[in-house]
């Protein structure tokens, strides 16, 4: 299941509104036959790129699956019937489908008498690579997770507003990886107009990747023609609104799933003050500026009892920076 989990990883940003899925093939004897993950939408399911590898080693051996195997045709085959077919004897699953009309898959595997258990590694996957899909299909709404980097006393810039580079070398090089896994990179148009922000996805040695999140900038203002974000490097979408829900909204319609808020203040207390927030990650480099805008604008807060509380998920160091991430506490957050 860790070698599934990996999969799911691997193709993370490139699958939706399909869930990113991983799955593993081993044979009678324990050894690994086939390997898979799911492929963009209509493409086949990682179940079925793992059969395909596998071939007739697969039959009378286990699947390993991060995700309940889909019960339904849609525009692929239900898996559960292909696992069926293909012989399998056993199946081993993370995280149960939420998705009423997917679900059910295993309940047809155990009617063809093919040994299924679920729950292997569930929170890992659930907290990992199926963490937004799972909370868009229980919610209605794209995943949101909001990235900042501040200095040690919460500024995200100078008095003067320049603020590069507050974080290391190794904290932006990861904020490419954390990109390039998003269906949507948000931001305002302040940060678009003061920063002239690409929004895109590079490498280290600064070459475009391949694969591009979609653009979104928010806001009533209009940006000039000349704005990098704009350009042909990725596609963009402009919407001329404030309000968090229907942004939200606005790309369910579109199929995304993951969004990744990077944008300044104002718009990240907008989206804290409507609960629209599912995630933080946050950098703290170790420099103080004393002046110069905070990492949050007003987020609907007035008094101490109002504050919006928070869960810590993990510290670790990124270089010279402290990562945080974090989800709401129980009871926070919002629809």
């Amino acid at each position: 299941m860790a070698a599934a989990l990996a999969l799911s990883e691997g193709v993370r940003g490139t699958t939706s509104p399909n869930p990113p899925v991983g799955a593993v093939i081993v044979d009678v004897g324990g050894e690994v036959v086939g390997r898979g993950a799911t492929q963009p939408p209509g493409g086949p399911h990682a179940e079925v790129m793992a059969l395909r590898e596998a071939g007739e080693r697969a039959r009378g051996g286990t699947a390993y699956v991060t995700l309940e195997p889909c019960g339904h045709q849609g525009r692929t085959p239900p898996c559960a019937q292909t696992l069926r077919d293909a012989g399998v004897a056993a199946v081993r699953y993370a995280v149960t489908d939420p998705n009423p009309p997917a679900a059910g898959g295993a309940e047809v595997l155990r009617a063809a008498g093919v040994d299924v258990a679920g729950g292997l590694l569930a929170d890992e996957v659930a907290g990992g690579p199926l963490r937004a899909w799972l909370h868009s299909v229980r919610t209605g709404r794209p995943h949101v997770t909001w990235k900042y980097a501040a200095t040690l006393d919460g500024r995200v810039a100078a008095a003067d507003r320049t603020s590069r580079w507050i974080s290391g070398p190794e904290s932006r090089a990861e904020v490419h990886r954390i990109r390039a896994a998003a269906d949507a990179v948000v931001a305002g148009t302040g940060t678009v107009l003061v920063d002239d922000a690409w929004l895109t996805v590079r490498g280290a040695d600064g070459d475009l990747a391949d694969r591009q999140p979609l653009r979104v900038v928010v806001g009533a203002r209009e940006i000039p023609g000349t704005a990098r974000v704009l350009d042909d490097a990725a596609p963009t979408l402009q919407l001329h609104t404030h309000d968090p829900r229907e942004v939200l909204a606005a790309l369910a319609e579109r199929g995304v799933v993951d969004v990744l808020l990077e944008g300044g203040p104002t718009l990240a207390g907008a989206f804290a003050g409507a609960g629209m927030i599912d995630r933080i990650v946050g950098y703290v480099a170790p420099a103080l500026l004393g002046a110069g805008p905070t990492a949050l604008g007003p987020a609907g807060v007035s008094t101490i009892t109002e504050a919006h509380r928070w869960r810590v998920e993990g510290v670790t160091m990124s270089g010279d920076d402290v990562r945080i991430t974090a989800v709401p506490a129980a009871g926070e957050g919002g629809p």
